[in-house]
């Protein structure tokens, strides 16, 4: 990878947020807050750039979730003084699968709970007059992964230019609590899921590999050559090939 201006990313992503709210008519922002580390570099970013009365957070706990995921969002909240509700999704994703669904794996339940939390965050963001920010990043959405129309949906996304690795720093400089710069990466959707165990890669791995296909523009027998694993390079490739459809406006047939 490479070293980064932290001081220059986030003035840049600062004047982003001020444009993004000027150019959709908004002066507020409301965030979905998880108590894992993008969610909270994100509000603090939305901090910096609006002040805290501006930010609002939403946590949307299942009833599966970690019981700590809750606890570090409000501390989090906390620490960046901004205002923030709770509302457990569990009635609203369980009636569902009860009624229409109960054969259901965990994948199906998984990205109904990430649609369901968008479904109570664009409900508030009316109810605040507050637009929706993202809190995706680079590596992720390279990649799909993500739930389209779940935690993909945003009216911007502040850090989504940034790898995972890239966040890291951010939240260290944030003086974010250590209890989310140390969490293992989790979107919580299920019992023990963790976002490596998922992929199949370590974040660190898969920004390296990122970076060359994407920054560099490195192509597959080259990093080979360097030393990358051939599985493991042919996988993001996959990854990112298979995904394109979550990072684009769906199509629409010509005339």
């Amino acid at each position: 990878m490479y070293e980064i201006n932290i001081d220059k990313i986030i003035s840049e992503i600062i004047a982003f947020i001020n444009e993004q709210l000027k150019k959709a008519g908004f002066t507020r922002i409301i965030v979905g807050l998880s108590g894992g580390i993008d969610s909270s570099v994100t509000a603090a970013l939305c901090v910096k750039a609006l002040g805290k009365e501006n930010v609002f957070g939403v946590m949307l706990p299942y009833r599966k979730s970690h019981p700590d995921s809750l606890e570090h969002a409000k501390q989090v909240a906390e620490q960046l003084g901004i205002k923030y509700e709770v509302v457990d999704i569990s009635v609203m994703v369980d009636s569902y699968f009860k009624k229409y669904a109960a054969e259901a794996d965990v994948l199906r339940k998984g990205n109904r709970i990430a649609r369901e939390r968008m479904c109570v965050l664009y409900d508030l963001s009316a109810k605040y007059k507050a637009l929706v920010a993202g809190t995706g990043n680079r590596s992720e959405i390279m990649v799909g992964y993500c739930t389209q129309y779940g935690d993909n949906a945003c009216a911007f996304e502040p850090i989504g230019h940034l790898y995972k690795t890239e966040v890291l720093e951010l939240a260290k400089i944030l003086d974010l609590p250590d209890f989310v710069i140390n969490k293992e990466p989790s979107a919580d959707l299920w019992e023990d899921q963790t976002d490596e165990k998922e992929m199949g890669i370590t974040y660190s791995k898969l920004d390296e590999i990122l970076y060359q296909m994407l920054d560099l523009k490195s192509g597959k027998e080259e990093m080979i050559k360097q030393g990358f694993s051939k599985q493991e390079t042919e996988k993001v490739e996959k990854m990112i090939r298979n995904s394109e459809f979550k990072r684009n406006m769906p199509p629409i047939t010509r005339k």
